[in-house]
């Protein structure tokens, strides 16, 4: 099917590249296609990036991910895969750079991604492309805060 330009733009952005067209576990590709940008960002950008770069990435993908609903046919369609991106930038908010870190972030998010604890599971019920990130980015946030406490706990009780 032929998109309009700007549909087309957005389709490209709300697939991260056509990673969404990945016919399994297309969030989990998704989530593992951001670690990248996540480590570029924390190794080559000054920490004061992090943030901005991050809401722009989530409106973004609400920008993105807006006729994600109406060209696949469904809620929330597999294919957009942005709000992954943006809910594990999310989750590794102030977390610092390392592999280790990377694979834990990942595993956390997919898990709150998965689970959706309160309210994330109530945010997906939102119109269009905001109901597609919100979830992700709220799962990103009990994300965040489960990284935080584990990288407490390793601080405090590591010898």
């Amino acid at each position: 099917m032929r998109h309009d330009p700007v549909t087309a733009v957005r389709l490209f952005i709300a697939t991260m590249a056509g990673v969404g067209f990945i016919p399994f576990a297309s969030g989990t590709w998704g989530t593992l296609a951001t670690i990248p940008l996540w480590a570029a960002l924390v190794r080559f950008a000054p920490p004061a990036w992090y943030l901005p770069v991050t809401l722009v990435v989530i409106l973004s993908s609400v920008w993105a991910c807006g006729p994600c609903e109406r060209v696949y046919g469904r809620k929330d369609p597999s294919q957009a895969v942005a709000d992954e991106m943006s809910g594990y930038l999310v989750t590794m908010a102030f977390v610092p750079a390392g592999l280790w870190t990377a694979i834990a972030g990942f595993f956390v998010f997919r898990l709150t991604d998965i689970v959706k604890p309160w309210p994330a599971r109530r945010f997906e019920s939102l119109p269009g492309g905001l109901g597609i990130v919100a979830d992700d980015v709220m799962a990103g946030v009990w994300g965040c805060a489960i990284m935080h406490a584990g990288l407490w706990l390793a601080c405090r009780f590591s010898a």
